[in-house]
């Protein structure tokens, strides 16, 4: 370190007249670690000025370059971290505070000390020494006040001087004087010495010669001091005289401090008294209208409104401290206690004589609607009482236990409104779906309970008749019982579909009139809220319920006042659900196929609904209520999938089209018409795919159980009437189910037509099959014919046995026992004939070939021509 600090004096301050006192190896604390060296230095000139130099390395060599250089004086705070413990940290604040960390703790302190004896001895200003030792700092204070500045420090803080041009000047002429010849030391310091005491001698004498002047300057000095005597007498005098007026000018000081703090205690008196007459005064009118105001006006309201508004403004100023310690203001917030419990008794007691009122109001009313199929408008009721709208709220906020005992008070009383509108309601809706009592009986309806007599089983007992009657028996055995569309009328489900989708466009409106006039009116909020809770995770409201829910503080969050809405919902309008589900049984008993139409008007405002508000009253109950139609929706496709599963068949009539697969026709055109552009399409979908599978296994059974049709004639009739329907439809999600059937049809009429045709040529099939098995064995086809049982011979037999008028004769007989086997209905005989005419072509040119392979040249043929067979067809075809 002391070649380096010899080295920064050579190279960077001596050519700037500086001198390097300090110096301590740092780095800039928290950053990348390239060091540098602080230098503490000072100008050889006068007057001396004292800085804080930065030097650092160069990049590109191993010379030092001088960086940043402040001024001491600049200097505000040293700040060493740690007076106890040993940090190299320690921060510098000029302008802005530096933060640097010493190579060790050693050099920080030597710096700190240098800083601390260049500002006692050159500066003397205030720098602030923080978290620095005072040992370290005591070290650095000599114990002479004069040599803090001339003294031991001057060896300490100067490690050596130069000498300055006086001083060489005076050394050269002495060495002068010796003609630079200084060969023996010892005899030149022996002349310096000698040369030092002839001074010494003469100043001692010149000293001596003085002493005269030196009396004269003692007797000068005595008299100087007598004179100074003198003027301290005076100015103690003075002193005297001045110390009286010093004592009354304090009394005057602190009389006029006095009167100061009397004013100003004064207008602070004023201001707190003002405050409380500004804050604390209701207005007589105001006090008139709380106690007297006529609360049945329009302006008699508006009165008492700003009348509570002002009363509550005055209970809630907020009073400064010891306010309430005062007798005034304890006695006029009791009066406005008073006046507030006095008015929110009146106010209580008035609603609830308008609750009642309206209640006996409405009633009047409902016999005009007991014949139309609407339900009453309460507007000019919500209308009215919208007026006390913030008279409610001022009343939520200052007394809730009287809006509590409100909005109880309200349920009660038009929870028993709602009750008798909504049941003549639906009594009216059940009349105009049963129609006339004398209509209602042939549903097997007594009066509008809706119960239903009939039965639906004689359905489930469907035998299939001859296709003469099967018919007429089928359309009495749908009458009774009630569960095909095919004979039922379309105007009574259309008027059904009116009935019910009136009832739900009146239920809503009124329920979502009544949701808004209940937020508005007790101030609640029905937005912002946590959907997902339904109706039935509400409790019935009782006394206590609506205390369980909010405190006796008043309502808590967005979220309670919330469930508070739907809670007084749920109990006002607690009859609807049950009017509901009591309307939906009726219409599923009169028709089964009613619970389509139902799924899809009540899934359209169930969507309605959720869309407003998924979580509101409105939207729960019906979306209860629609889990009750899609399970009756359920039942419906369950029970015709139970009367497939349950179908007899009778063992002396043709099947022909089976009646579930009438039905599930009927069932599809009908409710692709209701569901079209319906939300709960997914829902048919899925009964589609059931209806249709129950179809196919039941079509299946009975075709196997079939004695007087044939397997394929059932299955053939049948799947080609599936096939149909759906093409006719175009039921997306029955593309698959269509091509089952389609080729269900195309292989059971392949299989029927094969198994007809072996019958009319029995004997020529039993040949051919002879020799084809021959063939299959190994022997060449040229040599059958040697075989003694397929010889030519043979073959001519056989084939004499059908001559063209027994073919015709064979052809006719199949074609009258297909048309046996057939149904009216399907229309497949000509294309069953038709392709009963190409297999018989195809099997004759089969044999045509065989005999032409296996007796070449022998010239034998069929004594009927493919012609022939076309003519045959035809003109039997044409006959029948």
């Amino acid at each position: 370190m002391t070649a380096i600090k010899h080295a920064l004096q050579r190279d960077i301050f001596t050519p700037n007249d500086e001198r390097l006192l300090s110096i301590v190896n740092v780095c800039k604390a928290g950053k990348k670690k390239r060091n540098c060296f602080l230098c503490a230095t000072v100008t050889t000139e006068r007057p001396v000025q004292v800085n804080v130099v930065k030097v650092k390395k160069s990049d590109k060599g191993d010379f030092y370059k001088r960086q940043t250089a402040w001024a001491l004086r600049d200097l505000a705070v040293v700040d060493a971290k740690d007076a106890v413990k040993e940090n190299p940290e320690f921060d510098l604040h000029f302008d802005k505070v530096y933060k640097w960390v010493a190579s060790s703790t050693v050099e920080k302190n030597t710096f700190i000390s240098c800083i601390w004896k260049l500002n006692q001895r050159y500066l003397r200003k205030k720098i602030d020494f923080i978290n620095v030792s005072s040992q370290l700092l005591e070290e650095s204070v000599p114990s002479g006040e004069n040599q803090s500045v001339a003294g031991g420090d001057e060896e300490a803080v100067d490690e050596y001087q130069e000498l300055n041009a006086r001083e060489e000047q005076d050394i050269e002429i002495m060495m002068e004087g010796c003609e630079y010849a200084i060969s023996n030391a010892e005899a030149f310091a022996e002349k310096l010495s000698r040369e030092l005491q002839v001074l010494d001698g003469a100043n001692i004498q010149s000293i001596m010669a003085s002493e005269k002047q030196v009396n004269i300057l003692m007797k000068l000095l005595d008299e100087a001091l007598k004179e100074v005597d003198q003027i301290e007498m005076k100015l103690s005098s003075y002193e005297e005289m001045l110390q009286s007026v010093k004592e009354q000018m304090d009394q005057i000081s602190e009389s006029n401090h006095l009167i100061h703090l009397s004013n100003t205690n004064n207008v602070k008196l004023l201001s707190e008294i003002e405050f409380l007459v500004n804050h604390m005064d209701l207005a007589k009118g105001h006090i008139k209208a709380l106690q007297e105001g006529d609360l049945t006006s329009s302006r008699g309201i508006e009165a008492c409104t700003n009348a509570a508004d002002a009363l509550l403004q005055c209970m809630n100023v907020a009073l400064r401290p010891g306010h309430d310690m005062l007798h005034a203001v304890k006695e006029q917030q009791q009066r406005f206690s008073d006046l507030r419990e006095q008015f929110a008794r009146r106010l209580a007691s008035h609603l609830n004589s308008v609750f009642v009122q309206q209640g006996h109001d409405q009633s009047s009313t409902l016999a005009q609607h007991s014949v139309e199929l609407t339900l009453p408008n309460h507007h000019p009721f919500h209308r009215d009482l919208l007026r006390y709208a913030k008279l409610m709220e001022w009343l939520k906020n200052t007394d809730y236990g009287k809006y509590e005992g409100l909005t109880k008070n309200y349920m009660d009383y038009l929870s028993r409104l709602y009750e008798r509108e909504i049941k003549d309601f639906f009594e009216v809706a059940k009349i105009k779906m049963t129609g006339t009592t004398k209509e209602g009986k042939k549903f097997g309806l007594h009066g509008s309970s809706g119960k239903l007599t009939g039965s639906t089983s004689s359905l489930n007992k469907l035998s299939v008749q001859s296709s003469g009657n099967r018919r007429s028996q089928s359309s009495s055995l749908l009458d009774m019982g009630n569960m095909s569309a095919s004979d039922l009328d379309v105007a009574d489900r259309t008027k059904f579909d009116k009935i019910f989708e009136q009832v739900l466009s009146e239920l809503e409106p009124l329920c979502l009139a009544e949701q808004d006039f209940i937020s508005k009116f007790f101030k609640l909020q029905q937005h912002q809220s946590i959907p997902g809770t339904t109706t039935n995770e509400a409790e019935e409201m009782d006394g206590g319920t609506l205390s369980r829910s909010y405190s006796s503080g008043g309502p808590q969050t967005i979220s309670s006042e919330k469930d508070m809405i739907r809670q007084m919902m749920t109990k006002i309008f607690r009859c609807i659900e049950p009017e509901l589900n009591n309307l939906i049984a009726l219409g599923d008993k009169i028709d089964s196929f009613n619970s389509l139409y139902m799924l899809v008007k009540m899934s359209h405002h169930v969507w309605t609904a959720q869309n407003v508000d998924p979580a509101s009253f409105l939207s729960t109950t019906l979306g209860n209520v629609l889990v009750t139609v899609k399970r009756n929706f359920d039942k419906c496709i369950s029970n015709q999938m139970k009367q497939m599963d349950e179908v007899k068949i009778s063992k002396k009539s043709k099947v022909g089209i089976l009646p579930f697969v009438a039905e599930f026709e009927e069932f599809a055109g009908l409710a692709e018409s209701i569901f079209k552009n319906a939300e709960r399409r997914g829902d048919l979908d899925k009964a589609y795919i059931k209806l249709i599978r129950a179809v196919f296994v039941s079509v299946e059974k009975v075709a196997n159980e079939s004695q007087k049709t044939p397997r394929d004639v059932v299955m053939m009739e049948n799947f080609h009437h599936i096939f149909a329907t759906l093409s006719r439809l175009k039921i997306s999600c029955l593309e698959s189910e269509k091509k089952e059937a389609k080729q269900k049809y195309t292989d059971h009429l392949q299989s029927y037509v094969i198994y007809s045709l072996g019958q009319p040529l029995e004997k020529l099939n039993h040949f051919f099959e002879g020799i084809e098995a021959r063939v299959a064995q190994g022997i060449r086809e040229e040599e059958v014919s040697y075989q003694l049982a397929f010889n030519k011979q043979e073959l001519r037999k056989v084939i004499k046995e059908y001559p063209g008028k027994e073919v015709k004769k064979g052809l006719d007989n199949l074609y009258k026992k297909v048309d046996k086997h057939l149904c009216e209905e399907e229309n497949l005989l000509q294309v069953v004939w038709h392709s009963m005419q190409d297999e018989f072509i195809r099997q004759y040119k089969h044999f045509e070939g065989l005999i032409a392979r296996c007796y070449p040249g022998s010239g034998i043929t069929m004594e009927f021509t493919i012609q022939d067979i076309l003519d045959y067809c035809s003109s039997i075809a044409q006959s029948h």
